[in-house]
């Protein structure tokens, strides 16, 4: 995106004069091992994409808060005493809830006008929501001088969509859009939130994304039941074994207390897929560091496997496009990403193999599921950044 056309269309929306603007950048994330286990204190091994959310901002001095976006017809503008209440305008629930984050710590507000506009598909799992989070905060942050480390972001974006939007994510969504680096992965263990960039060199081989678009809505899926669940293997464990979180166990002491004290076979299937995926997080690190990429695939194969029978989080359609993945010479590995019930699969594919893979997958897919599935050959990416000042 030219930031100069970006400027302009900031200027059609907001014709009037004002204050200097502000350009700020977001990509999207995709997890390439690690789901389901950010919520409760696991590992996870994302890398930022070269898809995600442009903001242009400035202040005015309306006493309001306008906001627009080309990927949404609705706008809308809210007076500043009403920045505490949620929008009936769904999409900015999400920059709204990151600025009651920021009040909460201090920041004095001011009327202004956002414009937003991505290229991340909205519902596939590529973390559009954490991009938008991610981009206001890094503005509202270098706008307001607030001096907030990216981190401190992170933390405060996660916040906005726990408390504001009311969605339990974790914090792997922010971490990855704020703190990747490109031709690496980042692993972050979600409950200490140690981090290490990980090297991503993928030789002659590409991540290919492929979006089933199978709509769904995270609120209302069945993740916030996935996170119960977990908690009630806690639950089990902990009368026998001192633990805050499914992290907090080590997959050989995980497997005997599950299978010693855990009578109900869903919640132990459930607390059986964070254990073993936990691992295979670790286990994938030491394959990347290694150079060995067919152990990483393998590592991801297993991964939906676990998501699919274990987590039970995965649904028809991302199942066909995986095993039409799998099935493709020249794939190495191929999974679900992201909190699942559609949504996208990360698929790493020989370069000479990815226009087959392309049409293959896609027609495969069409007859037995009806959808017509969309595919981006996708970069790594930096984390969030602010274009122009």
């Amino acid at each position: 995106m030219h930031l100069e056309n970006l400027k302009h269309q900031f200027h059609q929306v907001y014709p009037e004069t004002g204050e200097s603007l502000l350009v700020a950048f977001a990509p999207g994330r995709v997890n390439l091992i690690g789901e389901h286990t950010d919520y409760n204190g696991g590992y996870v091994l994302p890398c930022a994409i070269n898809l995600g959310t442009f903001l242009v901002v400035r202040k005015n001095t309306l006493n309001k808060l306008r906001f627009s976006s080309a990927n949404f017809d609705e706008k809308t503008e809210i007076a500043i005493e009403h920045v505490r209440q949620k929008s009936h305008v769904t999409w900015v629930n999400y920059p709204l809830g990151v600025i009651n984050e920021m009040m909460d710590i201090g920041l004095q507000l001011t009327g202004m006008d956002f414009y937003f506009q991505g290229n991340i598909p909205a519902g596939a799992g590529l973390s559009s929501s954490a991009s938008v989070e991610m981009v206001t905060a890094a503005a509202l942050n270098q706008l307001y001088s607030l001096k907030l480390d990216l981190v401190s972001l992170v933390k405060l974006s996660q916040n906005a969509e726990n408390k504001f939007v009311g969605v339990n994510c974790g914090i792997m969504d922010q971490f990855a859009v704020g703190l990747s680096k490109k031709n690496h992965a980042l692993f972050l263990n979600c409950q200490t939130l140690d981090y290490k960039l990980i090297p991503l060199y993928l030789k002659n081989y590409s991540v290919v994304i492929a979006n089933t678009n199978k709509k769904r809505a995270l609120a209302e899926s069945k993740y916030n039941e996935r996170v119960s669940e977990c908690a009630r293997a806690v639950n089990f464990i902990s009368k026998h074994k001192p633990i805050s979180m499914l992290g907090d166990l080590s997959y050989q002491d995980g497997q005997l207390l599950l299978d010693t004290f855990i009578e109900d076979e869903m919640v132990r299937r459930r607390a059986k897929h964070v254990m073993t995926e936990n691992q295979r997080v670790l286990d994938a690190v030491y394959s990347l560091k290694n150079g060995d990429l067919k152990q990483f695939g393998q590592l991801m194969n297993a991964s939906h496997s676990s998501l699919q029978h274990d987590y039970e989080v995965t649904g028809y359609e991302l199942d066909v496009i995986v095993e039409e993945a799998q099935r493709i010479e020249g794939v190495i590995g191929a999974r679900m990403t992201g909190a699942g019930f559609g949504g996208c699969s990360v698929n790493i594919v020989e370069n000479s193999q990815i226009n087959y893979f392309i049409s293959k997958v896609g027609e495969n897919y069409f007859k037995r599921a009806g959808l017509t599935a969309a595919f981006y050959v996708i970069e790594t990416a930096d984390g969030v950044k602010i274009l122009e000042n």
